[in-house]
């Protein structure tokens, strides 16, 4: 086996010897071993050190262009990397992993997908209690903020701050504008901006907003409630609050009491609005800040992402 005092000592043999395309055995402190060995010590090395995000990408949903969990899941891990350097994101797709251990040493993980009845995070609320025991953030987007009421509800007000209720909570889609952010770091180097989403509001949050930090609020039209009362669509409760004209959270996040951070965040229906500078910056800033690292004062500064980028990774849902 390969210690940490050898890692140290071959890292920059290793690096050189590759550079320089050479072929031969790295000398280190106690005896030579292959080039082979070496590098696989190293990048075991690098990878330890690093920042842990782990994706979980659900099923392909709706057509195309929306509920892209796949190409998202790769987008950010992408953006995510090339902001911060000392991060190591992966992503697992359309189900739940199979391999419990593709969770060992996660500092965060972010949840996109489908959710309701069929949230796959229903079936494995102990599992990942365990991970939030240990201080793991959770991050939560769009369909993935919903989850029935009762077990998972409640494990969702403790862990991300807040969720979709059905009965409570509404999805339409509608144009907001975010004209002032909090003195938050997930808010840090975002500007106001205005995008059309399927921002689902009037969240089920903790009493008194407990611990909770709401981050992205606006104030929805009478328009967003056109359809009848349903258990997406319309309450007597959600009427009354827009009525009143209560402003509503569609991004918040949670100091939780064990010290692990949450984020829940409702837009994201549609793949396009990942090129929206400050819709995504938004995002990239609040996984780096639940898997506790320090955010820029002028955020994760990504460059804007090209079409073909924007393209890559989609499924293939055909023509819907």
């Amino acid at each position: 086996l390969v210690d940490e005092v050898l890692i140290r000592n071959v890292h920059a043999a290793v690096i050189a010897a590759l550079d320089k395309r050479m072929p031969v055995a790295v000398l280190g402190a106690v005896g030579v071993i292959e080039t082979k060995e070496a590098v696989a010590a190293v990048k075991a090395a690098d990878a330890a050190a690093k920042t842990k995000v782990l994706f979980i990408a659900g099923h392909p949903s709706h057509g195309p262009g929306d509920h892209e969990h796949r190409a998202g899941c790769m987008l950010l891990a992408k953006c995510l990397m090339e902001a911060m350097p000392n991060i190591d994101a992966q992503v697992t797709y359309y189900d739940w992993p199979e391999d419990p251990k593709v969770f060992d040493g996660v500092s965060t993980v972010v949840m996109y997908c489908d959710g309701g009845d069929g949230h796959y995070v229903n079936d494995r609320l102990d599992f990942v209690q365990g991970l939030i025991d240990k201080g793991v953030g959770l991050v939560c987007i769009h369909y993935g903020v919903e989850v029935p009421k009762g077990l998972s509800g409640d494990k969702f007000l403790q862990w991300i701050g807040g969720y979709f209720e059905a009965h409570w909570s509404v999805n339409p889609h509608w144009t907001a504008t975010f004209a002032e952010l909090p003195a938050h770091p997930i808010a840090n180097g975002v500007t106001s901006f205005t995008t059309n989403d399927e921002w689902y509001y009037h969240m089920r949050f903790p009493e008194g907003m407990k611990n909770v930090t709401p981050i992205l609020t606006a104030l929805p039209g009478p328009d967003t409630l056109t359809r009848p009362d349903g258990p997406h669509s319309g309450n007597p409760d959600v009427r009354k609050a827009i009525a009143n004209k209560e402003p509503q959270h569609v991004a918040w996040a949670i100091d939780r009491p064990d010290g692990g951070r949450g984020f829940g965040f409702t837009g994201a229906h549609f793949h396009r609005n990942w090129k929206d500078d400050n819709f995504r910056k938004l995002v990239l800033n609040a996984i780096a800040w639940t898997a506790k690292l320090d955010v820029p004062a002028e955020g994760l500064a990504t460059k804007t992402p090209t079409d073909d980028e924007m393209k890559a990774n989609l499924d293939d849902k055909g023509k819907k």
